[in-house]
């Protein structure tokens, strides 16, 4: 299946909480999305791996994603190595997506940046003919996408664009509740983490909040991008209230 959007995280909930909303529009405009967790999350304080990718599977559903996959690397541990950039230029030849979003270029969590930057070089590479992968036995043809964005996380780092949310910040926070164990949840008999604190939840939306008021609408997502962005014409711009 080719995809028009592939999302990766470095953990599940990764992408629910920075960017589901941006592919819930794509979503809803006719476009095929994906996510791609690089591990299963094995190292959080609260849950576990098998209930991690239980929570991830239910917020794919919320966010109708057309796939979702789990590379299985070492949460804490994974490298920017042959191996793993090898797992993720299969991937994205498999799914072929003509945007890419990864983590933040760096950030509160180590496994951010380093997620990062393993999956730009990845992308790079995917476009090498004498790099050779294959999918169950396939051959495969290669892939680069026309562009890698990074969403921003838990650091205040300057965007690029903005995209507006507005229409799906309700599917957005539902997505994020799918991670019962990880977010706030007074019936769970597990230790407190950073994430885990009511006012993490309303951070979220109110950073969102935020970020849309500053293009005119009540809720936007935020991106970088190392390579120049182009437009077709003015239409794609949104038109900001002064």
């Amino acid at each position: 299946m080719k995809l028009d959007i592939l999302a990766f995280g470095a953990h599940p909930d990764d992408v629910e909480l920075c960017c589901a909303g941006t592919l819930m529009v794509e979503k809803l405009n006719g476009k095929k999305t994906g996510v791609i967790d690089l591990t299963k999350g094995e190292m959080g304080t609260r849950g576990s791996a098998e209930i991690r990718l239980k929570e991830a599977a239910e917020a794919a559903k919320i966010l109708q994603l057309d796939v979702r996959e789990n590379l299985g690397m070492a949460d804490a541990f994974f490298a920017n190595d042959e191996t793993n950039q090898r797992k993720i230029i299969t991937a994205i030849r498999k799914y072929q997506p003509e945007i890419i979003l990864c983590n933040a270029p760096e950030d509160r969590h180590p496994d951010h940046g380093k997620a990062a930057k393993l999956i730009e070089d990845a992308a790079f590479l995917s476009g090498l003919r004498k790099i050779e992968t294959s999918d169950k036995g396939a051959q495969q043809e290669p892939w680069r996408a026309k562009y890698v964005f990074n969403y921003i996380q838990d650091r205040q780092l300057v965007p690029d664009f903005l995209i507006d949310i507005t229409s799906v910040m309700e599917i957005k926070k539902e997505a994020i509740k799918a991670y019962g164990t990880q977010f706030y949840n007074p019936g769970l008999d597990e230790p407190q983490t950073y994430i885990s604190t009511p006012d993490f939840f309303d951070s979220v939306f109110h950073r969102s909040q935020m970020l849309g008021k500053m293009i005119g609408v009540k809720f936007a997502e935020a991106f970088i991008s190392s390579k120049m962005v182009g437009f077709n014409n003015f239409d794609a711009f949104i038109r900001v209230n002064t």
